[in-house]
């Protein structure tokens, strides 16, 4: 079973990413541009395994390049308030 064919493992799997890029020392600024760059690779290579990501996939399709970092940026902090 792949990470992305449940949310709350899609998240979580993000949520560890994410302190691991923290402890290595990234910014937050390089965090959100990393996080921009597998949002716009999923929305080309990876079919939406759930609900959750089709609405994001969706979303993602309309939006310009400034919203796309806005909804990675939001991914960023779901994961990190989670965390």
């Amino acid at each position: 079973m792949s990470v992305l064919d449940n949310w709350n493992q899609w998240k979580d799997f993000l949520g560890d990413r994410l302190q691991q890029a923290e402890s290595e020392g990234m910014t937050e600024n390089v965090i959100n541009d990393v996080a921009y760059q597998v949002g716009e690779y999923l929305s080309q290579q990876v079919d939406p395994k759930n609900e959750q990501e089709r609405v994001l996939a969706e979303l993602w399709k309309v939006a310009d390049e400034q919203e796309q970092h806005a909804i990675a940026n939001m991914m960023v902090k779901l994961v990190q308030n989670e965390g």
